[in-house]
C-alpha cells in the first residue's frame, strides 16, 4: 500500500456526522500534562481495567462535533490525555459502539495504547500532537530486531511503510506493525486519501477495528487481553507453566492495563 508519511491533513471532512465539516481541533490547554501514575499497578494476574465514562453518543442526523470537543477537553482535564488525541479515541469508540456493539470497546483502552506506544503522538520529539492530528515528526520506531528487549519481527512490507527492508518498525501515534496496518487500515475521513498511520484519527479507528476483530468482547478479561496482545503483535498466550514475566506481550499488556485503569479511575463510568 503506497502511503506518504508527509501527508498534510487539511480540510478533512469527518464522517461521524452527516454533511458536517470539522473545524481544526483546539490546542490542548496550556500547561496541561499527563501526570505520572499515582495508583498501584495491577497484580500480575490478568484483570480488567476500571470502566471509564463513555464517549458521547454518535448522532447520525445532527452534528455532535461540539459535544465531542467538550468531552475531549473534559478528558484532558481529568486524565492529562491531550484533547486532540482524546477526540480521536472517543470518536473511534462512538463508531465502534454502533458498528460492533458486542465488542464493548472503550476509548480508555485506545488511550492507554497511545500512551504506552508514543505518549499520544509525542514520540521522541516531546511535542504534543498537532491540531491536524499528526505528530510534530513522523513516528517510526526502532527496528524490531530482538535486541534490548524488543520483539524480533522480520520485514513484512519491503520497507514501504517504515523504510526498513530488514526489520519491521512500529508506526505512528498508536504504534502499528506494518503488517497490521496493511491488513486493517481504515480512513476516518471522506477525502479520497489512503489511510495514514501517522494520522491519529486513522490510527485510532484502525486500532479499534483491530482490537475488535475476530468477534472479541473487550468487556471480558480474556477478550481484552487477547486484543492487546494482538495489537502488540504477539502470538498465543503463554502456557500456564510460564510466568508472565517470561512473555514480553504480558508485560506490555500490564503496562496498557495499568494506564487504562488510571484513566477509568480518573474519569469513571458513573461520572
Amino acid at each position: 500500500m503506497a502511503l506518504t508519511f508527509a501527508l498534510i491533513a487539511t480540510g478533512l471532512i469527518l464522517v461521524f456526522t452527516v454533511g458536517t465539516e470539522r473545524d481544526e481541533e483546539p490546542a490542548a490547554e496550556p500547561g496541561t500534562r499527563e501526570p505520572a501514575p499515582e495508583e498501584s499497578p495491577p497484580a500480575l494476574h490478568r484483570t480488567l481495567p476500571a470502566a471509564a465514562a463513555e464517549a458521547p453518543v454518535d448522532r447520525k442526523q445532527v452534528s455532535d462535533e461540539q459535544e465531542l470537543d467538550d468531552w475531549s477537553r473534559q478528558v484532558e482535564r481529568a486524565t492529562g490525555v491531550p484533547a486532540r488525541a482524546a477526540a480521536a479515541y472517543g470518536r473511534a469508540e462512538m463508531w465502534l459502539r454502533g458498528g460492533e456493539p458486542d465488542c464493548h470497546l472503550s476509548w480508555s483502552t485506545l488511550a492507554a495504547i497511545g500512551y504506552v506506544e508514543t505518549r499520544h503522538g509525542e514520540g521522541g520529539s516531546g511535542t504534543p500532537i498537532r491540531a491536524d492530528g499528526r505528530p510534530a515528526e513522523p513516528i517510526v520506531g526502532p527496528p524490531l530486531d530482538g535486541t534490548r528487549g524488543r520483539a524480533e519481527v522480520a520485514d513484512t512490507d519491503n520497507g514501504l511503510l517504515d523504510g526498513d527492508v530488514t526489520w519491521d518498525r512500529k508506526l505512528g501515534p498508536l504504534g502499528f506493525l506494518p503488517e497490521h496496518w496493511e491488513n486493517a487500515a481504515d480512513r476516518a475521513t471522506r477525502d479520497g486519501r489512503p489511510p495514514d498511520p501517522q494520522d491519529v484519527d486513522d490510527a485510532a479507528l484502525t486500532a479499534a477495528r483491530l482490537l475488535c476483530g475476530q468477534g472479541r468482547d473487550l468487556s471480558s478479561v480474556d477478550g481484552w487481553w487477547e486484543a492487546v496482545r494482538v495489537h502488540h503483535g504477539a502470538g498465543p498466550a503463554p502456557d500456564a507453566g510460564n510466568g508472565p514475566d517470561e512473555d514480553p506481550a504480558e508485560s506490555y499488556g500490564r503496562e496498557v492495563a495499568t494506564r487504562a485503569d488510571i484513566y477509568g479511575r480518573r474519569m469513571p463510568a458513573d461520572r
